[in-house]
């Protein structure tokens, strides 16, 4: 049996996740070595959920995208990630990007007006025990010819 970790297979190296925002990291950039232009990109940590929590850091590319995505802690989103690896020194790098970020449904704004809940059934009440009438445990004797 397979675990649900809720994900929906997009393409490929494409993937989406639902969860919960719950850290991000400092914006880095710099200036690319290879075409001079300049960069930046910040990473998040969200947790899907499930009966065994998981979390996954992904990193957002580009000043447009992280205008644009305004991704905030707390926040429970569906990213959708294109997934590649590289190699530096002989070591091998998972690279995780989102390229679309779905927001749920907003929150409503005023909370409806609860209903009274109904009255639960009473359970009947456990049968009272007469500690003097309980048997006592008795241990296997020496004798006992189990294998264990």
């Amino acid at each position: 049996m397979q675990p649900n970790y809720n994900y929906k297979h997009t393409t490929n190296t494409q993937m989406e996740l639902t969860g919960k925002i719950i850290a991000e990291f400092n914006e880095r950039g710099g200036v690319s070595n290879r075409t001079g232009n300049e960069w930046k990109a910040k990473s998040y940590v969200m947790e899907v959920p499930g009966e065994f929590p998981r979390k996954l850091v992904f990193d957002v590319f580009g000043v447009d995208r992280l205008q644009a995505f305004n991704i905030q802690i707390g926040e429970t989103l569906t990213v959708h990630f294109d997934i590649d690896a590289h190699e530096y020194n002989g070591r091998w790098f998972n690279d995780v990007r989102a390229f679309r970020i779905d927001r749920g449904q907003a929150a409503p704004t005023a909370a409806p007006e609860a209903a009274p809940a109904p009255e639960a059934p009473v359970a009947p009440a456990a049968p009272q025990v007469d500690a003097a009438a309980t048997i006592p445990f008795e241990a296997p004797s020496a004798t006992d010819d189990l294998p264990f």
